[in-house]
């Protein structure tokens, strides 16, 4: 059996925290599906396709890794892909309980789902990809919390640097 992953989430937008993790489970799986969600009722800074454009780019160079977006039940979408994990990052213990429902949730919904929670390096567990568009909006420059090819798009959604 194929070790797929899937590593669900909005990315919006895309974090070294959790550009961190994916590379940590590129490591560990034959194939990490990044699924981007695709959710209208949520409101996010960047379109779809604007964050799978930034996803794409920072996931250059790992070559079992791609890009792909996700709406519906994420049970449903990991079906679809012959995948039975999810991969999930933990970064503080108040992370934890919601991630915990999430995935006892998921577990109902397929008992063949499997959650796996990966930390990020400790420098990036206080990292949010919400405290980055908050410093972008602010004026600050983001190169330390993305990579730089999504630190110039939020550059150019928010406006200049104070740096």
């Amino acid at each position: 059996m194929s070790r797929i992953a899937v590593y669900p989430g909005s990315f919006d937008p895309l974090t070294r925290g959790h550009l961190d993790i994916i590379q940590r489970a590129a490591k560990l799986f034959e194939h990490v599906i990044v699924a981007v969600s695709n959710n209208a009722s949520k409101k996010n800074s960047f379109s779809v396709s604007e964050r799978i454009e930034m996803v794409e780019e920072s996931i250059r160079g790992l070559p079992n890794v791609d890009c792909d977006t996700i709406g519906g039940l994420l049970v449903d979408y990991l079906r679809k892909k012959k995948a039975r994990v999810l991969i999930r990052g933990l970064r503080v213990v108040s992370d934890m309980d919601y991630e915990f429902q999430l995935a006892s949730f998921n577990r109902r919904l397929s008992k063949d789902v499997e959650t796996v929670f990966l930390m990020p390096d400790d420098q990036y567990t206080y990292l949010s990809a919400s405290m980055v568009r908050e410093v972008a909006r602010l004026g600050a420059g983001t190169d330390q919390f993305v990579p730089s090819f999504v630190a110039r798009r939020l550059k150019l959604k928010f406006g200049g640097s104070r740096d």
